[in-house]
C-alpha cells in the first residue's frame, strides 16, 4: 500500500471515530452555569410557593369571617322571622291592642252628641248587650279612680259628661253660646211646652198671659221646640213639643227625667 493510500485511509478513520471527551476543566466550566440555573429555578419555585401559601391563608381568614357574618345575619333573620310569626314586635314598637271597651270609650270621648246602644254596637261591630256591659264597666273604673266624668244616658243615648261638682270651675272657663242664651220669657215658654206637650199656642198664652208667637219662633230657630202635629179642634191649630236637642242641652235622658213640680224651688 502506498503512502498516499495510507493517508487517505487514516483521514477516513479519523472522520468516522467518535469525538474526544472534553477536558475536565471544560466540563467544570460548563457545569457551573447549569448548576446556577437550577438553583435559581428552585429558589423562584420556593418563593412562588411561599407567596401562594400566604395568599391562600389570607383569603381563607377573610372567607371564614364572611361565613361567620353570614351565619350571624341568617340567625338574626331567623330571629326576626320567629318574632313576627309569634305575633310580637320589639318592645319599642309594641302598642296596646284596642279592646271593645277602649273603642267605645274613645268614640264617646270624641262624640259631640249622645250615641244610642244600637249605633255604638254598629260602629264597634258588637252587640248592644256588650255595649251596655262595657259602659257599666267603664263607669265603675271612673268611680274607683275618682275621675271627674261619667258616661250618662242623654236623649236616648250615651254621652261622656263631667260631674256636677265641677260646674263652678267649668263655668269660669266656658262661655255659653249665644244660641243657648234664653231670656226669661223664652225660659217660661219652653218650660210650659216641656211640661204640657203637646200643647197649642193658645194654651201657652193663657198660662203666661201674653202673646208667645215670636218666642215660639225663636225657640224653634234654636232647635229646642218643634211642631209635633195638629190639634183635633176647630181650626186645627199646631201642637208644639220639645226636641232631642232640648234633652241634650238640659242633660236629660227623657222627658220623664224632668223635675217634678214639688221638687222645683218656689219663687220668693
Amino acid at each position: 500500500m502506498t503512502d498516499e493510500m495510507r493517508e487517505t485511509l487514516a483521514e477516513e478513520q479519523a472522520e468516522d471515530a467518535p469525538p474526544a471527551a472534553p477536558a475536565q476543566g471544560a466540563l467544570d466550566t460548563e457545569a457551573e452555569p447549569l448548576a446556577d440555573d437550577e438553583a435559581n429555578r428552585q429558589a423562584e419555585e420556593a418563593i412562588e410557593v411561599e407567596f401562594s401559601v400566604e395568599g391562600i391563608g389570607e383569603p381563607q381568614d377573610t372567607k371564614q369571617g364572611d361565613v361567620e357574618d353570614d351565619a350571624g345575619q341568617e340567625a338574626s333573620d331567623d330571629t326576626d322571622t320567629e318574632v313576627f310569626e309569634n305575633g310580637s314586635q320589639p318592645a319599642e314598637d309594641t302598642e296596646e291592642t284596642p279592646t271593645v271597651e277602649s273603642v267605645i270609650e274613645a268614640i264617646l270621648f270624641a262624640s259631640e252628641e249622645p250615641l244610642s246602644d244600637s249605633r255604638l254596637a254598629g260602629i264597634v261591630e258588637t252587640t248592644t248587650k256588650q255595649v251596655r256591659d262595657c259602659i257599666e264597666s267603664l263607669n265603675e273604673k271612673y268611680e274607683s279612680n275618682h275621675n271627674a266624668f261619667r258616661i250618662e244616658q242623654i236623649a236616648g243615648g250615651h254621652q261622656m259628661l263631667t260631674l256636677p261638682a265641677y260646674n263652678t270651675w267649668l263655668k269660669k272657663m266656658l262661655k255659653v253660646r249665644s244660641d243657648n242664651k234664653l231670656s226669661p220669657a223664652a225660659m217660661e215658654t219652653l218650660a210650659i211646652i216641656a211640661y204640657k206637650q203637646p200643647v197649642i199656642r193658645v194654651d201657652i198664652e193663657a198660662i203666661r198671659g201674653v202673646a208667645v208667637g215670636e218666642v215660639i219662633r225663636s225657640l224653634m230657630y234654636k232647635g229646642l221646640v218643634k211642631i209635633v202635629g195638629r190639634a183635633e179642634i176647630l181650626g186645627r191649630p199646631m201642637l208644639y213639643g220639645t226636641t232631642k236637642k232640648f234633652l241634650e242641652v238640659f242633660g236629660l235622658n227623657s222627658l220623664k227625667d224632668l223635675p217634678k213640680a214639688e221638687e222645683l224651688k218656689k219663687p220668693d
